[in-house]
């Protein structure tokens, strides 16, 4: 329930993104917890699994412009989440997160090979996600 605490607190303003229900099972290691994220409803399951937590399974937000970028970015980040290559971070709690501008989603999906793939490599030297920087590549 953290996680939804967290969320909450940086989807500033989006009364589309609460804490649903926690339903506790018969195993003390497991529960279902149900949030609505976004206005999209979101299932979990938490149980003790050999399975390790990977960026496998990650929240992507979309952003519209720096500003907005850098706030998701620091807000995620705070308190001990961490920076990861391309635009991913993990949270203090572990949760993989990606923070992407829409419009890079666009300039990688150009018809021009060329200036996709420039901007490409130049996402690969970030972190978090430099707009400016990303135009300069597809200009070339």
């Amino acid at each position: 329930m953290e996680i939804m605490r967290l969320t909450g607190s940086v989807l500033r303003g989006n009364q589309h993104s609460r804490l649903l229900a926690r339903t506790e099972l018969p195993n003390p290691e497991l529960s279902v917890v149900r949030f609505e994220l976004g206005g999209l409803q979101i299932a979990a399951l938490n149980a003790n699994s050999r399975v390790p937590y990977n960026e496998a399974f990650s929240f992507l937000v979309e952003t519209g412009d720096q500003e907005e970028t850098d706030y998701y970015w620091d807000a995620l980040i705070a308190e001990g989440g961490k920076e990861q290559p391309c635009g991913w971070l993990t949270d203090k709690f572990g949760v993989f997160w990606q923070v992407t501008p829409a419009i890079l989603l666009k300039m990688i999906a150009d018809a021009d090979k060329d200036r996709a793939e420039r901007v490409m490599q130049a996402m690969y030297r970030m972190k978090k996600i430099i707009i400016a920087d990303l135009e300069r590549a597809y200009q070339g």
